[in-house]
């Protein structure tokens, strides 16, 4: 298994991308079917989130202070996946915006995931090399397990704060 964070990075994009496709191929199908897939969603974007904001935005806003402006955008798309992923949260499968809010959530995190993938890894490869990357996905592998799972954990509300303030 790879330490590269940006590996890491694009193996839970392509995680979340084979959850939304189950979704979409869900949409009309019983709630209780997507009302589990938004659950796994909202998991993976929890954890994803949050490894990025507490651990690849800031050492590369340190290190690379050129993609600054990336880096808010960043920040930015975060938050408001973070309000998306806390309404749904709340709300069941049979609500009537269900399915909208959670198109919209994939339109939204598929934007920045391409972004991420296009514009900004390709960047941060080059100017920060693969020893760098992997101590950097190192801190992440090492985070995973104490990362937030629910968008109303107390760390995920925190993270959350903490981006709009970055």
């Amino acid at each position: 298994m790879s330490t590269d964070a940006i590996v890491l990075l694009k193996e839970d994009h392509k995680e979340m991308r084979r959850l939304f496709k189950a979704f979409q191929d869900a949409e009309e199908g019983p709630a209780a079917r997507r009302q589990k897939l938004v659950d796994e969603i909202l998991e993976a974007l929890t954890v994803h989130t949050y490894l990025e904001n507490e651990v690849m935005y800031p050492e590369v806003r340190k290190l690379l202070p050129d993609l600054e402006d990336d880096i808010l955008e960043s920040y930015e798309e975060h938050h408001v996946a973070d309000v998306l992923c806390a309404e749904l949260f709340a709300m069941k499968a049979a609500d009537e915006r269900f399915n909208a809010k959670t198109t919209v959530l994939i339109e939204n995190v598929l934007h920045h995931v391409e972004e991420e993938e296009q514009e900004w890894f390709p960047k941060v490869r080059e100017a920060l090399g693969r020893k760098q990357l992997q101590e950097i996905g190192e801190r992440m592998i090492a985070l995973r397990a104490d990362a937030p799972r629910k968008p109303t954990d107390p760390k995920a509300i925190k993270k959350s704060l903490d981006a709009v303030t970055a």
